[in-house]
């Protein structure tokens, strides 16, 4: 399936007339995958964890925020796949709009896939998660090592909501847990959710 057409879920819920969310363009993509932690100031406030995965950003609603502690396991709900250029968003998406309120990238950089079958031969990154596990190492300013996501409802049956764990895997804690997502600054401008949401719909991407 191509990018436009896994962007159909997303374009679907936006009218791109009032928010300034990226409608999503074609592009290749670089030579190491990206990633993107967002703090979302919506009817719930959440974090929002994206992966690149060919040339989309594949995403799960964490309410909870990722951890840096081995010991926590947050769940994970899968959200419509956002276009790439998602990732340096930042900025007020207008209230009566999907998802409306603020939103700040509490972390962004690259990740390497690790998964392998039983027999240790590497497994693609997509075949992975449509099998349930994925293992890879985030490199972000904030979020680094081996993590795990791991499907442990819903998925191929259909028949129920699909949900996922991410756990911080292999090695000791980096970090100590989530933040405060109130306080917690963005890493591309420093800003915090409140000062986004005074800014009005300014955008540092």
């Amino acid at each position: 399936m191509s990018g436009q057409d896994r962007l159909r879920e997303y374009r679907g819920k936006r009218d791109f007339g009032r928010t300034g969310e990226p409608e999503g363009r074609p592009g290749a993509p670089g030579e190491e995958p990206r990633f993107v932690v967002q703090i979302h100031d919506a009817s719930t406030l959440h974090f929002d964890f994206r992966l690149q995965v060919g040339d989309v950003l594949k995403s799960w609603s964490i309410p909870k925020g990722p951890s840096g502690d081995p010991h926590d396991k947050r769940l994970a709900v899968p959200t419509e796949d956002h276009p790439l250029e998602y990732e340096e968003f930042e900025g007020v998406i207008p209230e009566g709009e999907y998802g409306g309120g603020a939103v700040i990238v509490w972390d962004h950089g690259t990740y390497e896939p690790l998964s392998h079958d039983r027999k240790g031969r590497p497994v693609g990154f997509e075949e992975s998660l449509e099998r349930g596990h994925a293992r890879f190492r985030l490199k972000g300013s904030k979020l680094r090592g081996e993590y795990a996501l791991t499907r442990f409802r819903g998925g191929e049956d259909g028949d129920r909501e699909e949900a996922w764990l991410l756990v911080k895997a292999g090695g000791g804690a980096h970090g100590h847990g989530t933040p405060d997502p109130r306080r917690a600054r963005s890493v591309t401008s420093g800003r915090t959710l409140a000062q986004v949401a005074a800014d009005g719909g300014a955008s540092s991407g």
